[in-house]
């Protein structure tokens, strides 16, 4: 072999998968797996009622604050790089968090894991757009990655339950500590390097960003427990302030993580804020669905797990048949029908996802993928927080099991209502822009035949 040459092995695909769906697996099953241990977290840690949004909050808002600039750093950096720093800093983070002897303690570190979710989620994905050829191949992975999605987000819930009626909520955050270590040492023997492309990182935006929606979730929930006292409005316009000035240097950064024109698409815009609106609603009813059914109804941690699997059971199947249902009655369709009959999230955020990246530039496909995660993470984060100041309102002078009843109903009220504007929002932005691309095409194809 001459000096200097270098042979590489064919990567082993299987392994690459496996690697990826692991990965993927371990980030949504920690939004989840928190969720039915809440009232043990509550009353181990010293929460306060509406501080225990926090637990949640705390891991979207740096998972979606940095979620763009992490997908930016795997193109700079290369991915497998990225990959073990992302999966290093979360799989230290678990251990911190499953140690955790203070709610001061256990946020803290939810805010690392979200750091380390916003470098691993982009570049999973990357990984798998890379590694497999497009075609059947990439389609059977993309397949297998959103299922797997699905499947955590049950699993999660029933898990958590389980480990924290019989065990304790820490086994879900410890476990990854022998799954993460895995991870890193496969990922240095079967991912290669990608190539490195030169760029600069918006950190100005990422952390103007991400302080302002935190600082947009710390006002709603001191709402809830102050009132809406002076601090609380000073917090709500310095949120203004800092979202303010995002925009302006996302206007004039040469590399924005976010290009403001995607916004210039009535159809993404309305996607993006559509998509917001329904995860608030959602993680809404996930939240304190699982209150009510520990705090009212009394049930044990493990039964509540199980009591979310009606509702959660055909969100794989729908995932799976979505595209299918897509291609035979419409976009539009499975999105309208999708949020009136609300039997899966699939039939909603599945549309949702295929308009917020509807005619973008080939150089912006990465930023408006990203845009659609972080309006993801907006929704669980910003959104749970208003829900959490609404549902506290009127509340003053009621206490335990019928404090939790009265917050319940009135925040599956306001969910509702976001439902309804998600709606709206699609009736008037994401279904019209739709069909004006349908009708231009058919205009567009006579004339090619006369051509």
């Amino acid at each position: 072999m001459p000096h200097g040459n270098t042979v590489t092995s064919p990567p082993n695909k299987t392994a690459i998968l496996a690697i990826i769906l692991i990965s993927y697996v371990m980030i949504v099953l920690d939004i989840s797996v928190v969720l039915t241990g809440l009232p043990k977290i509550h009353t181990e840690l010293g929460f306060s009622d509406a501080g225990l949004a926090w637990v949640q909050s705390a891991y979207t808002l740096t998972f979606g604050g940095f979620l763009l600039l992490g997908a930016r750093a795997g193109d700079i950096l290369g991915r497998r790089r990225m990959f073990i720093i992302g999966m290093t800093i979360f799989t230290v983070a678990s251990v911190a968090i499953g140690a955790s002897q203070s709610s001061a303690w256990m946020l803290s570190w939810r805010a690392v894991q979200g750091l380390g979710s916003a470098i691993l989620a982009p570049t999973t994905l990357a990984l798998l757009q890379t590694s497999f050829d497009e075609g059947e191949e990439r389609v059977r992975a993309v397949l297998l990655y959103s299922a797997a999605a699905g499947v955590s987000a049950t699993v999660g819930l029933v898990v958590g339950g389980l480990l924290a009626d019989w065990l304790s909520w820490r086994i879900g955050f410890l476990i990854n500590l022998p799954i993460g270590v895995a991870m890193v040492i496969a990922a240095r023997i079967y991912i290669h390097e990608t190539d490195k492309r030169p760029g600069t990182f918006d950190l100005p935006g990422a952390v103007t960003s991400t302080m302002g929606m935190g600082a947009f979730v710390y006002g709603f929930i001191r709402s809830a427990q102050a009132g809406w006292d002076t601090t609380t409005f000073a917090t709500i316009a310095a949120a203004i302030i800092m979202l303010c000035a995002f925009v302006l240097i996302e206007r004039r950064a040469s590399q924005p993580i976010l290009p403001l024109r995607l916004f210039s698409d009535m159809e993404r815009s309305g996607a993006y804020a559509g998509r917001a609106l329904y995860i608030s609603a959602m993680v809404g009813f996930f939240f304190f669905t699982t209150l009510y059914l520990q705090q009212v109804a009394g049930l044990r941690p493990a039964l509540a797990g199980l009591a979310f699997v009606p509702a959660t059971m055909l969100h794989v199947p729908i995932a799976i048949i979505v595209p299918q249902l897509i291609r035979r009655f419409g976009h539009n369709t499975i999105l309208i029908t999708g949020m009136l009959i609300g039997i899966s999230q699939g039939l909603t955020l599945s549309p949702l996802t295929s308009s917020g990246v509807a005619r973008v530039a080939r150089e912006d496909a990465g930023a408006a993928s990203g845009a659609v995660n972080v309006a993801h993470q907006i929704g669980s984060s910003v959104g749970l927080g208003i829900l959490i100041a609404i549902a506290a309102i009127g509340s003053s002078g009621l206490s335990g099991a019928d404090l939790t009843a009265y917050r319940v109903s009135h925040a599956f009220d306001a969910g509702t209502v976001m439902l309804a504007a998600t709606l709206l929002i699609s009736l008037f932005t994401i279904v019209p822009a739709a069909l004006r691309q349908a009708l231009s095409q058919e205009e567009a194809a006579p004339a090619k035949c006369v051509a």
